[in-house]
């Protein structure tokens, strides 16, 4: 995908595979807006709750963020409400089909949007994680929403035991399920400029690399040709393993082509 704004370009790619997993219960996609020109959604979705649970689920969620992007616009909304709405919404509908079959639907979430104000707004739910680059240079991501992440935000592990313990997979905060409503932040960042870049993904891929990897390979190469190297040495770096499935989205900008410029 590649759309075009006066401030920049943007590229954008996905990729998926299945892992050493039965089924890819992974889901991910990208979306134009209709009634908001310029505008460009990234959503993924790591569904959980064993065979075709899950898929059902991160299925879910790629629908009702469509349909929330496709009715949006600027002029009679804004985003921190459509990313809200699109979570709680995904909620709902997980739960009530949870009701109406005999599976376990549960997924995470990571949403996206990028604006032609120079504006990014993401949100998260469970541990698939956004991570945002300057240029080669890693500038911030996601916390996850899991146990561990919360212990090692208390002090109580070190960064990088959390990916090796035991708990690794329990997760505090997802969709589905009926103890809780789902926690939403929406965080943003303005100033957008050429070189900018994005990374959602689910936890098959981002377990195998350091945050510099990632900044270097989604920096060096388009969007596709980085999905497909990071899905390689993913897949390298898991043999042996029971790799899960892993997905990713690339959201890059570019500098505008003379002729979009005039």
């Amino acid at each position: 995908m590649t759309t075009s704004v006066t401030q920049y370009t943007i590229q954008a790619g996905t990729g998926q595979h299945i892992g050493d997993r039965e089924e890819q219960q992974d889901r991910v996609a990208l979306f134009t807006a209709p009634n908001a020109p310029g505008y460009v959604m990234a959503v993924l979705a790591d569904g959980m709750g064993g065979m075709s649970g899950g898929a059902l689920a991160a299925s879910e969620v790629i629908r009702t963020a469509k349909l929330a992007f496709e009715q949006f616009s600027p002029q009679k909304g804004d985003i921190e409400a459509l990313l809200t709405t699109i979570v709680h919404d995904a909620d709902v509908v997980i739960k009530l089909t949870a009701i109406s079959s005999d599976k376990k639907p549960h997924s995470t979430a990571v949403i996206l949007v990028i604006t032609p104000e120079k504006s990014a707004f993401w949100t998260h739910v469970g541990d698939s994680r956004l991570y945002r680059f300057a240029g080669q240079t890693f500038a911030e991501r996601t916390i996850d929403h899991s146990y561990v992440e919360q212990l090692v935000q208390q002090g109580k592990l070190q960064p990088g035991e959390q990916y090796t313990h035991r708990l690794s997979s329990v997760l505090l905060n997802a969709l589905g399920n009926n103890a809780s409503k789902p926690q939403v932040t929406v965080r943003r960042y303005d100033g957008l400029k050429a070189e900018d870049s994005f990374l959602l993904c689910s936890d098959g891929l981002w377990h195998y690399f350091t945050e510099a990897e990632l900044a270097t390979v989604v920096a060096g190469y388009s969007p596709r040709q980085a999905a497909e190297i990071l899905i390689h040495n993913t897949r390298e770096r898991a043999a042996g393993t029971s790799a899960d499935n892993c997905t990713l989205a690339i959201v890059k900008l570019a500098a505008p082509s003379p002729e979009a410029q005039n």
